[in-house]
């Protein structure tokens, strides 16, 4: 019997890891985040999800440190800063590089720079590699995310982070095992995934296995009770969702509004018919004195009109230098600027806003994953205030923000499932190392 569960046991797909044993971890780290960190060097190869403000960019920067090797990181555009002001916290020194030339390995072994300069710089000169804010992996298009598996496919050490995931999201935990050397996306469908009518689903005898297997490789937390650590000090504070619908007269509003909206195109025609209508709402929701704002636009028509309405906003525009998005970026954090427009994908992910807890959705697209991600700019663990979010559409994009709901609901109804399947393999994992 022992001989067939030995036989058993080699059967099971299981990432065991081809990291550092031990580690001289900063002591500004929680306990479950030195834990997590330990974990991350024994695997070498592997992603943590964690939900905004558990601390990722200090356990990537603890995990570097650990390593001691030189190491690329690659973040979304305004977040370099970010980290590099986090990591001197820590005692560490990273250095932002426009390109490979700029590295200057006698200040520090630590590079930083966006995920657009990818092609300028040379893989082979680092042994190890993060991708900060990894869920952009799937938000690329076929050819850039290709670029990434294959420039660091013979990096040893690779560490990928971002929020939890959504376990239906079959492309974002397929491009992490596929950049991580796991499985490549077609090994990952065909061993647990069959395709029906209704798209690829999960096979029956493979959920157990498949959850075991994803936490030998990926930590999934939303608090740090998931995996068995106290959560004093995390908690979220409210989050209030205020929507405001406005009332058009003529080809857009009508009884069955959804009719209007048929594809692209009906989307945008009811988004630019409704936009002054908008406006003016948001600039009434807006006081003229006191709080500080953050004005999610889809348009440049959106952020223009807001720019030249609301007095001291500042307009974020992807025309823009990386030097004038920084300078914006910095202006809004040390409370110059009180009120930014700009869009989700420019300074919509990895960014700390919680000296910020109102927002407005000038208008939604029908993507969740920016819209969750404009949410958590603020209401991230860290935020004292409870959170206002004001979701400002016409009645003729109602249709747009139930769509919204419903991928929400899926969402959080999903990744309960996924950490609750999770959560013991991932303790076993944790506890063996922390």
């Amino acid at each position: 019997m022992s001989d067939y569960a030995a036989f058993l046991g080699r059967k099971q797909r299981v990432f065991r890891g081809a990291g550092i044993e031990s580690a001289d971890l900063p002591p500004q780290l929680y306990d479950w985040q030195a834990a997590i960190t330990r974990w991350a060097l024994k695997k070498g190869r592997c992603a943590l999800f964690e939900d905004c403000g558990l601390g990722k960019t200090f356990q990537q920067i603890a995990w570097m440190r650990a390593l001691n090797l030189p190491t690329l990181i690659l973040a979304p555009l305004c977040v370099a800063e970010q980290t590099v002001g986090e990591a001197a916290k820590l005692g560490v020194t990273v250095e932002y590089a426009l390109n490979q030339a700029d590295a200057d390995y006698a200040v520090t072994p630590f590079i930083i720079t966006n995920y657009e300069r990818l092609e300028k710089f040379d893989a082979s000169r680092y042994q190890a590699v993060i991708l900060d804010e990894s869920s952009i992996l799937k938000s690329f298009d076929g050819k850039t995310r290709t670029a990434l598996i294959q420039t660091f496919k013979d990096t040893p050490y690779r560490l990928c982070c971002t929020a939890t995931p959504s376990p239906n999201d079959i492309a974002e935990l397929a491009n992490h095992a596929e950049f991580l050397g796991l499985m490549t996306r077609q090994e990952f469908l065909a061993t647990w995934f069959v395709h029906d009518d209704a798209g690829w689903r999960m096979k029956r005898h493979a959920v157990q296995p498949f959850y075991r297997w994803l936490a030998s490789w990926a930590i999934a937390i939303r608090k740090p009770s998931d995996i068995g650590f106290s959560d004093d000090g995390f908690e979220l504070p409210p989050l209030r969702i205020h929507e405001h619908i406005v009332e058009m007269d003529g080809p857009t509003s009508s009884l069955f509004p959804e009719l209007s909206l048929s594809g692209i195109r009906g989307r945008l025609a009811a988004r630019r018919d409704s936009l002054q209508a908008r406006i003016d709402r948001v600039c009434n929701i807006v006081p003229e004195f006191g709080q500080t704002w953050i004005l999610w636009c889809g348009l440049n028509d959106e952020a223009d009109a807001l720019a030249r309405t609301l007095p001291g906003c500042v307009n974020i525009q992807g025309s823009d230098s990386y030097a004038e998005k920084r300078g914006a970026v910095e202006s809004f954090l040390a409370g110059t600027s009180r009120i930014i427009a700009s869009k989700l994908r420019i300074v919509g992910y990895g960014m700390n806003f919680q000296h910020c807890h109102h927002m407005a959705f000038v208008g939604i697209g029908d993507s969740f994953e920016q819209y969750y991600q404009g949410i958590r700019r603020c209401w991230r663990f860290g935020q004292k205030h409870p959170v206002d979010a004001h979701i400002v559409v016409s009645d003729a994009e109602r249709a747009v923000v139930e769509n919204v709901k419903r991928k929400e609901a899926a969402h959080n109804a999903l990744s309960r499932d996924l950490l609750e399947h999770m959560r013991d393999f991932e303790r076993e994992e944790v506890e063996a190392i922390a």
